[in-house]
Order: C-alpha cells, then structure tokens, then sequence
C-alpha cells in the first residue's frame, strides 16, 4: 500500500511505502493528513496506516526547471486517456508516437500521446492524419505546477484536500 506524501503546502510529492511513512511520523517529519482502513497488528495493540502524510518542513520540489521526460509521466499528463478515442486506459497504456520514430519524429513531449492499445495498433506507423485518426488535443510540455495539479488531480487529491481545508 502506497502512502502519499505533501509538501507543507499540501501539494502533492510523491508516494512512499507504509513502512517509510510510519519511520518518519515516528522521526516527527510528518503528519498524518488522512488515516487509512488498513490496520496492523503490534504486539500490544493495533495501528491505523497513514493514507496521507504532510511534511513538516517544506521541501524545494525535486524538479527545478522541467519534468523529466519518462512513459509515466507522459501518462499522467494525459491523464491516463487516450488521445485519440478518450478511453481511459489505465491499465494497460501505451506511448504513441504522433510522428512515428521510423519517420525521424522525435522523442519529445509534443510528439508523444498516450493512446489505448487498438488505437496504437491501428495507427501503427503512420501519421495521425495518414491513419484518418484526430487527437483531442495537443500534446505540450507541462509546468512543474501543471504537472503538480496533474498528479494530483490522477491520485484525487483536488477533492479530498478541498475537504479536508473547508472541515479546518
């Protein structure tokens, strides 16, 4: 199980192991945001895991000019939908090339899409156009801040925050 972990400004991190994020509310670096449902058995008594932890101290983002250009966060960015047919495909995702690499298209942020398995097949490796094929929108490169929202937005973050902020 996944722990997920804010900065100070509850702006998303990362997600850490239960383990790590049980080490570091024991070490003070943290607080607990949200309980989960899950429990562990001590040998005195029982704990409710964290599901959300919040820093202490505010962190500088690990990424200080660009996200780094990987398959996942091409996901994320994309929000796990296929470009071409707006299926979610969070399961099994696939990375399309707009301009196929066979053609010289580059490995960039603004050629590359998520796109559902049969889309990728059926495009293959052609242009969207050659293949009768329309993407939703344009790819871009996202902000750190664009990206921030992005992630959270995947994990469901906006809402649960929003909650949590209107309770204090």
């Amino acid at each position: 199980m996944g722990v997920i972990v804010l900065n100070a400004d509850y702006t998303y991190l990362h997600t850490i192991s239960w383990r790590r994020a049980v080490n570091l509310m024991i070490k003070g670096k943290v607080e607990v945001v949200k309980y989960s449902d899950k429990i562990i058995q001590g040998f005195y008594r029982s704990y409710a895991l964290p599901h959300i932890v919040r820093l202490i101290k505010f962190v500088r983002q690990v990424y200080k000019n660009k996200i780094p250009l990987h398959r996942k966060n091409i996901f994320i960015r994309d929000g796990f939908t296929c470009q071409y047919c707006g299926q979610s495909c969070r399961t099994h995702p696939t990375l399309d090339h707009i301009i196929p690499k066979s053609r010289g298209g580059p490995i960039s942020w603004t050629n590359s899409v998520t796109a559902c398995m049969a889309c990728n097949q059926k495009k293959g490796s052609r242009t969207p156009r050659e293949a009768n094929m329309v993407l939703s929108r344009q790819p871009f490169r996202p902000t750190i801040n664009e990206f921030t929202q992005l992630k959270m937005k995947g994990l469901g973050l906006e809402r649960l925050l929003s909650d949590l902020i209107q309770r204090m």
